[in-house]
């Protein structure tokens, strides 16, 4: 079913569908809290993903840690940035990455106000 958010670029909003399609990948997020988990998944990433069940795609992304996928695979950014937070990566790291820029970049965007309007409204809007 369509949402009237669905035509924003870039936006993946964390609605009921994304819970239920990213809810073995958020948990798999928030076992990150856990020293004792940490150090399991660094010793064998697969390994450690394959116990919460997620899909082949969820998988794929945590490896690849491409954040952006996460969101649209049901990742909820509070639960993926245990990922970056694990690897000692900065939130402008992580939004570097979604926004195809440096870490150096995207603070500079968001110390000079953000990311401007134009291309990013809704698809209707343009």
């Amino acid at each position: 079913m369509a949402r009237d958010y669905d035509d924003i670029p870039g936006t993946y909003v964390f609605d009921g569908r994304r819970s239920r399609q990213g809810y073995r990948l958020n948990m798999f997020c928030m076992s990150l809290n856990d020293a004792a988990n940490r150090a399991r998944f660094a010793a064998d990433e697969s390994a450690y993903i394959d116990d919460f069940g997620v899909t082949v795609e969820q998988k794929q992304a945590v490896i690849d840690r491409d954040y952006l996928r996460l969101l649209h695979l049901g990742g909820n950014m509070y639960y993926t940035f245990k990922i970056a937070i694990h690897d000692k990566k900065s939130m402008q790291f992580v939004g570097g990455q979604m926004s195809g820029i440096s870490e150096d970049e995207f603070r500079q965007m968001m110390l000079d106000g953000g990311r401007p309007i134009d291309g990013n409204r809704r698809v209707g809007e343009r």
